[in-house]
Protein backbone atom coordinates (compact mmCIF):
# COMPACT_ATOMS: atom_id res chain seq x y z
CA UNK A 1 0.00 0.00 0.00
CA UNK A 2 1.39 3.58 -1.04
CA UNK A 3 1.23 5.62 2.20
CA UNK A 4 1.12 8.72 0.20
CA UNK A 5 4.13 10.37 2.25
CA UNK A 6 6.06 10.54 -0.79
CA UNK A 7 8.39 14.22 0.21
CA UNK A 8 5.98 15.11 3.20
CA UNK A 9 8.53 16.25 5.87
CA UNK A 10 8.57 14.23 8.87
CA UNK A 11 9.70 15.60 11.80
CA UNK A 12 10.98 12.70 14.46
CA UNK A 13 12.37 13.52 17.98
CA UNK A 14 14.04 10.77 19.80
CA UNK A 15 14.90 9.60 16.68
CA UNK A 16 18.56 7.61 17.39
CA UNK A 17 17.56 4.14 18.45
CA UNK A 18 14.51 1.88 19.23
CA UNK A 19 10.99 3.16 18.72
CA UNK A 20 12.57 6.66 17.33
CA UNK A 21 14.73 4.83 14.69
CA UNK A 22 12.31 2.45 13.30
CA UNK A 23 9.86 5.29 12.66
CA UNK A 24 12.84 7.14 10.64
CA UNK A 25 13.53 4.58 8.49
CA UNK A 26 9.93 3.72 7.87
CA UNK A 27 8.98 7.10 7.14
CA UNK A 28 11.88 7.73 4.98
CA UNK A 29 11.37 3.99 3.05
CA UNK A 30 7.82 5.53 2.43
CA UNK A 31 9.43 8.58 0.06
CA UNK A 32 9.02 11.35 2.70
CA UNK A 33 11.53 13.82 3.96
CA UNK A 34 12.92 13.18 7.66
CA UNK A 35 14.23 15.19 9.91
CA UNK A 36 15.65 13.43 13.18
CA UNK A 37 15.97 15.14 16.15
CA UNK A 38 18.35 13.54 19.37
CA UNK A 39 21.42 14.30 21.50
CA UNK A 40 23.56 11.66 19.68
CA UNK A 41 22.76 11.51 16.21
CA UNK A 42 25.89 9.34 15.05
CA UNK A 43 23.62 6.31 13.97
CA UNK A 44 21.71 8.31 11.81
CA UNK A 45 24.32 9.66 9.90
CA UNK A 46 24.35 8.98 6.16
CA UNK A 47 20.55 7.18 6.07
CA UNK A 48 18.77 8.11 2.82
CA UNK A 49 16.44 11.17 2.77
CA UNK A 50 17.46 11.60 6.71
CA UNK A 51 18.65 14.72 8.17
CA UNK A 52 20.03 14.15 11.74
CA UNK A 53 20.21 17.21 14.07
CA UNK A 54 21.56 17.11 17.29
CA UNK A 55 19.55 18.68 19.83
CA UNK A 56 18.34 17.71 23.65
CA UNK A 57 15.42 17.96 23.63
CA UNK A 58 14.91 17.79 27.34
CA UNK A 59 15.62 21.63 27.15
CA UNK A 60 13.39 24.51 27.17
CA UNK A 61 14.02 25.43 23.42
CA UNK A 62 15.18 22.25 22.21
CA UNK A 63 11.85 20.49 20.48
CA UNK A 64 11.33 23.95 18.68
CA UNK A 65 14.98 24.36 17.30
CA UNK A 66 14.44 20.98 15.75
CA UNK A 67 10.97 21.79 14.22
CA UNK A 68 12.90 24.71 12.91
CA UNK A 69 15.68 23.55 11.69
CA UNK A 70 13.03 20.96 9.35
CA UNK A 71 11.05 24.36 8.38
CA UNK A 72 14.80 26.18 7.14
CA UNK A 73 15.96 22.89 5.78
CA UNK A 74 12.64 22.15 3.91
CA UNK A 75 10.63 25.24 4.00
CA UNK A 76 7.69 23.18 5.87
CA UNK A 77 6.46 20.49 8.35
CA UNK A 78 3.81 18.01 7.47
CA UNK A 79 4.26 15.71 10.01
CA UNK A 80 5.29 15.30 13.28
CA UNK A 81 6.04 12.51 15.68
CA UNK A 82 6.39 12.95 19.72
CA UNK A 83 8.55 9.44 20.45
CA UNK A 84 10.96 10.74 22.67
CA UNK A 85 10.73 9.49 26.46
CA UNK A 86 12.40 8.00 28.79
CA UNK A 87 11.20 5.81 31.83
CA UNK A 88 13.60 5.05 35.12
CA UNK A 89 12.14 2.03 37.75
CA UNK A 90 11.19 3.57 40.89
CA UNK A 91 11.99 0.66 43.51
CA UNK A 92 12.31 3.36 46.51
CA UNK A 93 8.72 3.39 46.47
CA UNK A 94 6.37 6.79 46.16
CA UNK A 95 7.73 8.58 49.63
CA UNK A 96 12.06 7.93 47.63
CA UNK A 97 10.85 10.35 44.86
CA UNK A 98 11.09 14.15 44.51
CA UNK A 99 9.67 16.87 42.90
CA UNK A 100 12.87 17.18 40.67
CA UNK A 101 12.32 13.64 39.69
CA UNK A 102 8.71 14.34 38.58
CA UNK A 103 9.91 17.59 36.88
CA UNK A 104 12.52 15.99 34.74
CA UNK A 105 10.36 12.90 33.65
CA UNK A 106 7.92 15.35 32.63
CA UNK A 107 10.27 17.55 30.91
CA UNK A 108 11.04 14.56 28.14
CA UNK A 109 8.29 12.74 28.21
CA UNK A 110 5.51 15.16 28.21
CA UNK A 111 6.70 18.99 27.75
CA UNK A 112 9.07 17.75 24.93
CA UNK A 113 6.08 16.83 22.79
CA UNK A 114 4.32 20.19 24.16
CA UNK A 115 7.00 22.37 22.97
CA UNK A 116 7.34 20.64 19.61
CA UNK A 117 3.76 20.22 18.87
CA UNK A 118 3.59 23.94 19.68
CA UNK A 119 6.49 24.66 16.91
CA UNK A 120 4.94 22.52 14.55
CA UNK A 121 1.20 23.79 14.11
CA UNK A 122 2.47 26.85 14.44
CA UNK A 123 4.52 26.34 10.89
CA UNK A 124 0.82 24.47 10.16
CA UNK A 125 -1.14 26.73 10.97
CA UNK A 126 0.62 29.72 9.36
CA UNK A 127 0.52 27.81 5.70
CA UNK A 128 -2.93 26.58 6.32
CA UNK A 129 -1.41 23.37 5.34
CA UNK A 130 -3.16 20.00 6.64
CA UNK A 131 -0.88 18.58 9.67
CA UNK A 132 -0.60 14.95 10.99
CA UNK A 133 0.87 14.54 14.49
CA UNK A 134 1.70 11.11 16.19
CA UNK A 135 2.26 10.75 19.64
CA UNK A 136 4.06 7.52 21.43
CA UNK A 137 2.57 7.24 24.65
CA UNK A 138 2.46 3.74 26.94
CA UNK A 139 0.26 1.96 28.24
CA UNK A 140 1.45 2.94 31.71
CA UNK A 141 -0.90 6.09 31.12
CA UNK A 142 -3.89 4.19 32.15
CA UNK A 143 -3.41 0.24 32.51
CA UNK A 144 -2.70 -0.80 35.82
CA UNK A 145 -0.41 1.89 36.18
CA UNK A 146 2.43 1.09 37.89
CA UNK A 147 3.75 2.31 40.98
CA UNK A 148 7.57 1.51 39.65
CA UNK A 149 7.22 4.16 36.72
CA UNK A 150 4.75 6.46 38.26
CA UNK A 151 6.40 9.85 36.82
CA UNK A 152 6.78 8.26 33.67
CA UNK A 153 3.03 7.08 33.55
CA UNK A 154 1.93 10.57 34.79
CA UNK A 155 3.96 12.27 32.29
CA UNK A 156 2.54 10.00 29.55
CA UNK A 157 -1.36 10.17 30.44
CA UNK A 158 -0.79 14.18 30.44
CA UNK A 159 0.25 13.33 26.95
CA UNK A 160 -2.61 11.36 25.89
CA UNK A 161 -4.90 14.36 27.80
CA UNK A 162 -3.28 17.09 25.25
CA UNK A 163 -3.39 14.73 22.45
CA UNK A 164 -7.09 14.02 22.93
CA UNK A 165 -7.68 17.90 23.62
CA UNK A 166 -6.04 19.40 20.43
CA UNK A 167 -7.17 16.96 18.16
CA UNK A 168 -10.68 18.56 19.12
CA UNK A 169 -9.39 22.16 18.34
CA UNK A 170 -6.96 21.54 15.28
CA UNK A 171 -9.47 19.19 13.38
CA UNK A 172 -11.44 21.94 12.03
CA UNK A 173 -8.01 23.30 10.60
CA UNK A 174 -7.08 20.02 8.92
CA UNK A 175 -3.93 19.05 11.69
CA UNK A 176 -4.82 15.52 12.93
CA UNK A 177 -3.50 14.83 16.32
CA UNK A 178 -3.32 10.95 17.37
CA UNK A 179 -1.62 8.75 19.41
CA UNK A 180 -0.25 4.93 19.38
CA UNK A 181 0.30 3.17 23.10
CA UNK A 182 2.70 0.36 23.10
CA UNK A 183 3.37 -2.31 25.59
CA UNK A 184 6.40 -4.04 26.46
CA UNK A 185 8.58 -3.10 23.29
CA UNK A 186 11.97 -5.05 22.56
CA UNK A 187 14.01 -1.78 22.88
CA UNK A 188 16.97 -0.58 25.42
CA UNK A 189 14.14 0.74 27.37
CA UNK A 190 12.84 -2.51 28.58
CA UNK A 191 16.09 -5.22 27.27
CA UNK A 192 19.03 -2.92 28.16
CA UNK A 193 21.85 -2.70 30.33
CA UNK A 194 20.19 -0.65 32.31
CA UNK A 195 16.71 -1.22 31.08
CA UNK A 196 13.29 -2.12 33.00
CA UNK A 197 14.75 -5.79 33.01
CA UNK A 198 17.92 -5.49 34.44
CA UNK A 199 16.51 -2.99 37.24
CA UNK A 200 13.94 -5.60 38.15
CA UNK A 201 16.47 -8.13 37.86
CA UNK A 202 19.21 -6.75 40.29
CA UNK A 203 16.50 -5.44 42.81
CA UNK A 204 14.92 -8.85 43.13
CA UNK A 205 18.08 -11.47 42.39
CA UNK A 206 16.96 -12.94 39.50
CA UNK A 207 18.49 -12.42 35.81
CA UNK A 208 16.96 -9.67 32.83
CA UNK A 209 15.74 -12.92 31.15
CA UNK A 210 13.85 -14.32 33.63
CA UNK A 211 12.22 -10.74 33.84
CA UNK A 212 11.70 -10.78 30.74
CA UNK A 213 9.80 -14.41 30.36
CA UNK A 214 7.56 -14.09 33.35
CA UNK A 215 6.19 -10.34 31.91
CA UNK A 216 5.15 -12.16 28.81
CA UNK A 217 3.87 -15.22 30.77
CA UNK A 218 2.17 -12.58 33.11
CA UNK A 219 -0.08 -11.63 30.40
CA UNK A 220 0.63 -11.03 26.51
CA UNK A 221 -1.21 -13.33 24.61
CA UNK A 222 1.24 -13.36 21.31
CA UNK A 223 3.86 -14.58 23.50
CA UNK A 224 6.45 -11.77 22.74
CA UNK A 225 7.41 -8.25 23.13
CA UNK A 226 6.27 -5.70 20.20
CA UNK A 227 9.17 -4.92 17.83
CA UNK A 228 10.49 -1.44 17.03
CA UNK A 229 9.41 -1.80 13.56
CA UNK A 230 5.62 -3.08 14.14
CA UNK A 231 5.13 0.14 16.22
CA UNK A 232 6.43 2.25 13.61
CA UNK A 233 4.29 0.66 10.80
CA UNK A 234 1.28 1.85 13.20
CA UNK A 235 2.78 5.88 13.21
CA UNK A 236 3.63 5.90 9.53
CA UNK A 237 -0.03 4.45 9.05
CA UNK A 238 -1.43 7.40 11.38
CA UNK A 239 0.67 10.31 9.88
CA UNK A 240 -0.27 9.01 6.60
CA UNK A 241 -3.14 10.98 4.32
CA UNK A 242 -4.88 7.65 4.09
CA UNK A 243 -5.98 7.80 7.64
CA UNK A 244 -7.03 11.21 6.84
CA UNK A 245 -10.55 11.20 8.79
CA UNK A 246 -9.06 9.29 11.73
CA UNK A 247 -8.06 11.89 14.83
CA UNK A 248 -8.04 12.06 18.84
CA UNK A 249 -7.74 8.01 18.55
CA UNK A 250 -4.96 6.25 20.70
CA UNK A 251 -4.28 3.16 18.65
CA UNK A 252 -2.68 0.12 21.39
CA UNK A 253 0.43 -2.37 20.24
CA UNK A 254 0.25 -4.56 23.29
CA UNK A 255 0.10 -8.20 22.35
CA UNK A 256 -3.22 -8.10 23.53
CA UNK A 257 -1.83 -7.43 27.20
CA UNK A 258 -5.20 -5.56 27.78
CA UNK A 259 -8.04 -7.74 27.61
CA UNK A 260 -10.66 -4.77 28.81
CA UNK A 261 -13.10 -3.18 26.74
CA UNK A 262 -12.62 0.56 25.90
CA UNK A 263 -16.51 2.33 26.76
Amino acid sequence: MDLQLQDQVCVVTGASKGIGRAVVETLAAEGAQVVAGARDVRSLTGLDRVTPFAVDLSTADGPGALVGHAVATHGRVDVLVNNVGAARVRLEGFLALTDADFAASMELNFYAALRATRAAVADMLGRSAPGAIVNVGSVNAFFQPDGGVIDYGAAKAALGNLAKALSQELAPKGIRVNSVSPGPVATDLWLGEHGVAATIAAASGTDPETVRSQTVAGGIPTGRFSTPEEVATLVALLASPRTANVTGSDYLIDGGLIKTVTP
